[in-house]
């Protein structure tokens, strides 16, 4: 069911060119756990979490090889000193890449491949991407209209990343409009 978009595996540390949707891998977890442990010693003097985020985070759901995480900091004044503790430890930091309130890092290129991006604890990012991500974690029905909508688009990753993210926007309002939770964002009670 995968589209034919050539990809390179996450463990081949070398940076992606072109990427596709793929089955769930139960390397994933393993493969978090490896980069949460290089971001946990970059920020040994900080004090922060982390969160694997993202499609590889939901088992069972079929993904790009690409592994999402978030460190997450208490307050924002934390930020200069995130930012200077993992580019000191090998990451690139790459600006908020137009999304106020977080800060995103090019893959470190010994390290399993991934997208690491710094939040505050509670921010609007933040909330909402582990939303989501709980959601899929618990709601088959929702899991399943989502891989399929990502195999869908999966042609428009050779060609317009772009486009296949905001394929997938309409989807996810919709599954996040669904739960409850999500009631005290639009200021409404259900």
């Amino acid at each position: 069911m995968a589209a034919a978009v050539p990809w390179k595996s996450p463990w081949d540390h070398r940076p992606m060119s072109t990427s596709e949707v793929v089955g769930y891998d139960e390397c994933w977890p393993a493969m978090f756990r490896e980069i949460a442990t290089a971001v946990d010693r970059a920020l040994d003097e900080v004090d922060h979490g982390i969160e694997h985020i993202g499609s590889t985070s939901v088992p069972g759901l079929a993904a790009k090889p690409i592994i999402d995480l978030f460190a997450v900091v208490p307050t924002a004044d934390q930020m200069p000193a995130v930012i200077a503790a993992l580019v000191g430890a090998g990451w690139g930091h790459e600006g908020d890449g137009g999304l106020s309130g977080r800060e995103r890092f090019a893959s470190r290129p010994d390290l399993p491949y991934h997208h690491l991006y710094v939040v505050v604890r509670g921010n609007r990012q933040h909330t909402v991407q582990l939303r989501f991500r709980d959601i899929l974690r618990t709601d088959a029905n929702a899991r399943e209209l989502y891989a399929a909508r990502k195999y869908e688009l999966a042609p428009l990753l050779r060609t317009d990343r772009t486009a296949y993210n905001a394929g997938k926007s309409d989807l996810i309002a919709s599954i996040l409009d669904r739960d409850p939770s999500n009631a005290a964002d639009r200021g409404t009670r259900r």
